[in-house]
């Protein structure tokens, strides 16, 4: 049975069904939000991310938006595409994995400090799978930063995300939280979109 009851069937469908290994194959060595941005979510990293933690950047890029005088005690990368990994000067180590495919995170119960989702979440087919194993990993109390833009690849993003507007991701990734235990779920609007990218916040705490 669906964790989700109440979106429809079709709602984690996608326009492009191919393999997403294959549509990431080709590195893209951009950011995804510009740079007021960027440095908005810099600035909420700085306050959540506990300096000296363990980190999981999920779904991460060449760049992981953390602050540059902050020293964690690792930060572990999640991705599609090598290039973009190997770029990345923030990442401890990392792994490529098709979360889509394979929902399950090899890592160790509890061992992680935070955890963060930049402007990916839409392109989870099976989010509460996914995030139960975010909150597996995160010690208690832990929290998960997602954030999300106005920007996307729109074949690759599920239905029901194309479907609803910026209001209802907010709630969508709440929903998606309390399925997989998530508590004290906040969503902070850290830029309107008036003067750069749109930017909010959902952050939730590991149970």
């Amino acid at each position: 049975m669906s964790p989700f009851p109440q979106l429809p069937p079709d709602a984690f469908a996608k326009q492009d069904d191919g393999d997403d290994a294959e549509f990431y194959a080709e590195a893209r060595l951009k950011t995804h939000i510009d740079d007021a941005a960027i440095a908005a979510l810099t600035d909420f990293y700085r306050l959540v991310l506990p300096a000296g933690g363990a980190l999981l950047d999920l779904m991460s890029s060449w760049v992981s938006h953390l602050p540059p005088e902050v020293a964690y005690g690792e930060v572990i990368g999640h991705g599609m595409n090598a290039d973009e990994m190997a770029a990345n000067r923030r990442l401890s180590r990392w792994f490529i994995q098709d979360l889509n495919r394979t929902p399950v995170l090899d890592l160790a119960d509890a061992s992680l400090d935070g955890a963060m989702i930049c402007v990916g979440v839409q392109y989870l087919q099976q989010p509460q799978a996914v995030l139960a194993e975010v909150a597996r990993s995160l010690r208690p109390g832990a929290p998960l930063v997602v954030s999300y833009s106005n920007r996307c690849f729109p074949t690759k993003a599920v239905a029901i995300w194309r479907d609803i507007g910026p209001q209802g991701h907010a709630r969508l990734i709440e929903l998606y939280l309390e399925a997989a235990g998530f508590s004290g779920i906040e969503v902070h609007r850290l830029r309107d979109g008036r003067a750069s990218d749109p930017l909010t916040v959902v952050l939730g705490r590991a149970p």
